[in-house]
């Protein structure tokens, strides 16, 4: 396998994960649910429902802008239709765990940074992951401002780091959209881009952002780029 990237963790502090498809495969289980609640409500399917939305804003935040003024009454259903079926959707994607381990195994920090709402994330982590391996999570509408914003990792890494001491080689934020490696570029930190954005977003061009097919593909990577 050639390296595309060099990965060296010699000056890792932590490393930030987003959470909806990057950690976790949870678009099925958000689709099937916004999906009941759409057609409850008389529109379309998501999948021509989600061109409303605003790229920049979380899903919950993007309710308004597809249900008007019935938002916050949609959104309190499809919590509930999420909350009763995620457990039989949700997967993490392979080698997701080698690669958090990886990470343990060198003392590096591990961190959630998400826009989801936190009695979501919070029921969902343990399905998938001890969630004693990450020193902080974070979810959305907890700092100033959620990503792209750098607002948001500054929050995450308050307790670690001073925004000011922020680098590409000492902080890593791994994500699966703009969103997230916008962030990343905001704050100072090395973005990395695993698969493809849940929404199907446009790719930026930016030789700064790291962009690695799969969990796998990262994990190999990382072995090659250091050796024992």
């Amino acid at each position: 396998m050639q390296i595309k990237y060099d990965l060296n963790i010699k000056d890792l502090k932590t490393v930030v994960f987003d959470w909806d498809n990057t950690l976790a495969e949870s678009r099925t289980a958000l689709v099937y649910a916004v999906n009941k609640v759409l057609k409850e409500y008389g529109l379309e399917d998501w999948e021509i429902e989600k061109q409303k939305r605003n790229n920049d804003l979380s899903f919950k935040d993007n309710f308004v802008n597809i249900f008007g003024l019935n938002a916050q009454e949609a959104y309190e259903k499809y919590r509930n239709i999420y909350l009763k079926n995620v457990s039989q959707f949700i997967t993490a994607f392979p080698k997701t765990h080698n690669v958090l381990q990886f990470f343990k195994d060198h003392n590096i920090s591990l961190m959630i940074m998400s826009n989801k709402e936190r009695i979501l994330l919070e029921y969902e982590l343990p399905l998938l992951f001890n969630p004693k391996i990450f020193n902080n999570v974070v979810c959305g509408h907890e700092a100033k401002k959620d990503k792209p914003y750098a607002e948001h990792l500054w929050w995450t890494l308050k307790d670690v780091m001073q925004k000011e001491d922020i680098t590409q080689k000492n902080v890593w934020v791994v994500g699966d959209s703009p969103q997230d490696s916008k962030c990343a570029q905001n704050a100072g930190a090395q973005a990395i881009r695993i698969g493809s954005s849940i929404w199907q977003d446009e790719d930026e061009n930016s030789d700064d952002v790291w962009f690695f097919d799969s969990f796998v593909d990262f994990y190999e990577s990382l072995l090659l780029s250091n050796p024992k």
